[in-house]
């Protein structure tokens, strides 16, 4: 129970599954719960939202250029706290980094992240998990015409270049 509680906490606008690194957050603080039973779950909250990292660790951290990390601020895909100048992200930002960059490696377009990102503030986690299954239904399809093309294009060359390889030997 406590385990759930911290993966809600690291997450809280995602479900725990997502992102590993923050189930190991959450294995380490119930761990440190578990070993020092002061610990409240209060007290356990108000230390993970002490995780905060500033424009350079978030690059760091995800190994993204400050012009990437800008752009997604810009198109609204993060926004992080901003003390004057600084700009500082969240356990929010964190999982929110990690969806969008793990949408990315799938081929979604920012636009088609943006959006699912928006529906869990909208309308919570069920309907953003529907339509979720809808784009990754939509991009396996996609991904699949694509392979079958591939599949065609390297049997083309190759007959290709056996061809061309006979030329050359005779």
């Amino acid at each position: 129970q406590l385990h759930d509680y911290l993966l809600s906490f690291c997450l809280p606008n995602q479900s725990p599954h997502y992102d590993r690194d923050f189930k190991k957050t959450a294995r380490a603080m119930v761990a440190l719960f578990l070993s020092c039973p002061y610990l409240t779950p209060k007290k356990v909250e108000a230390k993970m939202s002490e995780v905060r990292l500033n424009f350079k660790e978030m690059c760091a951290k995800f190994d993204v250029t400050p012009r990437t990390l800008r752009y997604y601020e810009y198109i609204e895909l993060l926004s992080p706290d901003r003390e004057g100048r600084s700009r500082f992200y969240g356990p929010r930002e964190l999982a929110r980094m990690t969806l969008i960059l793990r949408g990315r490696k799938f081929g979604f377009q920012l636009e088609e992240l943006r959006q699912w990102l928006l529906i869990y503030d909208q309308e919570g986690t069920k309907a953003q998990m529907n339509v979720f299954l809808d784009m990754a239904d939509r991009k396996l399809a996609e991904l699949r015409d694509q392979q079958v093309q591939l599949s065609q294009t390297i049997e083309e060359l190759e007959q290709l270049r056996q061809t061309t390889d006979k030329l050359v030997s005779d």
